[in-house]
């Protein structure tokens, strides 16, 4: 194994917060980055990259070298016995990537001095996912011919780099949003005994079926069905599988009491509506986007959740599209968890359905109990 450091520091980031909410990557960028100028966060973090080599996925396919990104803020610290005390890692949503949490609409909110996750005294790790942001993925040339990543080998791949990579043996805390919420119940029961707490926001701890499986799988099969797609190995980006997928992000996202205050106008609907989708198909790859739709397949923590060990703030928002709260699932499997607590925010006209998983000021209080809880 190897480990590749590299010190960067951030250009200016300058995506404007859209009226109303778009899930996944468009809509943790958005909100987490802000408005105006990039976070000081941004000058201090540091980028690098881990390589795996010879990375056995649960498909028994395996790569020879698999590149794993991160970006860190802060410094590690271990204890007497070589434990490491202070270790934070956030995990991003399906085509996201670590970077955006950086941003003043996040890492602002929490990462400075007195916040609740100082970077004078926490170290924040901050992965790409496989198949997202700089790690491996489709795109960089495999195409459809990657190997069929799920969200366990996922998971394996970055507790390797953690240990191997960056020498961290242990989690104060590991969170996550929406993709990222998921992958922290696979690390709950994956690794119990790697973290002091965990709390994952939105998302359910449960396999995908119902309208969550539904819409992933008209994504899929509008990517692979679109002629241009050319069985994945396409020379140029197939438009209409990458305007399905700008589509089922804007509805995905869409917080209603948000959408009819702020886009109050026919012309302002058309034009968000417009604007979003230009922006989300001049950045995405249909390959990529496949991939990460694809890789929650055979996720399903269910039937684990009582041999959970640590502390779990659970949250999620009354007006998520995708994990809506008349399910009731939440609730009734939270009472699985031995030292489990759910929150479910009230949908306001400020919060924006399952982007509000990125906006701290909803649910800082609960980070804060869940960070004490765990000192016990």
């Amino acid at each position: 194994m190897r480990n590749i450091l590299r010190g960067a520091a951030f250009g200016a980031v300058a995506l404007l917060i859209s009226l109303a909410a778009v899930a996944g990557a468009t809509r943790e960028q958005t909100q987490a980055q802000g408005q105006g100028a990039a976070s000081p966060l941004m000058q201090e973090a540091q980028e690098g990259d881990y390589v795996a080599h010879d990375f056995h996925f649960k498909s028994g396919e395996t790569m020879a070298e698999l590149r794993l990104h991160y970006t860190t803020v802060g410094k590690p610290v271990k204890d007497a016995s070589g434990k490491t005390t202070n270790a934070v890692m956030i995990m991003h949503g399906t085509t996201g990537s670590g970077r955006p949490f950086l941003g003043p609409g996040y890492g602002g909110k929490l990462f400075g001095a007195g916040q609740l996750l100082d970077v004078s005294k926490y170290f924040i790790i901050l992965p790409d996912g496989i198949g997202h942001g700089k790690s491996s993925k489709p795109s960089d040339g495999m195409h459809a011919h990657f190997p069929q990543y799920d969200y366990d080998d996922m998971v394996a791949a970055q507790h390797e780099m953690l240990v191997n990579g960056l020498g961290v043996n242990h989690l104060r805390l590991v969170m996550g949003t929406s993709m990222g919420c998921m992958h922290s119940w696979v690390w709950l029961e994956t690794y119990p005994d790697f973290m002091d707490a965990a709390m994952p926001l939105a998302c359910l701890p449960v396999a995908l079926v119902g309208r969550n499986r539904l819409w992933r799988k008209m994504v899929i099969d509008g990517i692979r069905t679109d002629p241009d797609w050319k069985g994945g190995d396409y020379t140029s980006e197939p438009q209409e599988a990458l305007r399905i997928w700008a589509d089922f992000l804007i509805v995905g996202g869409a917080a209603p009491l948000n959408a009819q205050k702020n886009l109050a106008t026919r012309e302002a609907v058309d034009k968000y509506e417009e604007d979003t989708v230009k922006r989300v198909m001049a950045t995405a790859d249909a390959n990529d986007v496949m991939y990460a739709v694809n890789a929650s397949r055979d996720y399903d923590p269910s039937p684990n959740l009582e041999k959970i060990t640590a502390p779990v703030m659970f949250v999620n928002s009354s007006d998520d599209f995708i994990n809506p709260p008349e399910l009731g699932i939440a609730e009734r499997e939270i009472k699985r968890v031995k030292r489990g607590k759910f929150v479910l925010i009230q949908a306001t006209t400020e919060t924006h359905g399952h982007g509000t998983h990125s906006m701290p000021d909803f649910w800082k209080d609960d980070l804060k109990e869940i960070l004490e809880e765990s000192q016990k």
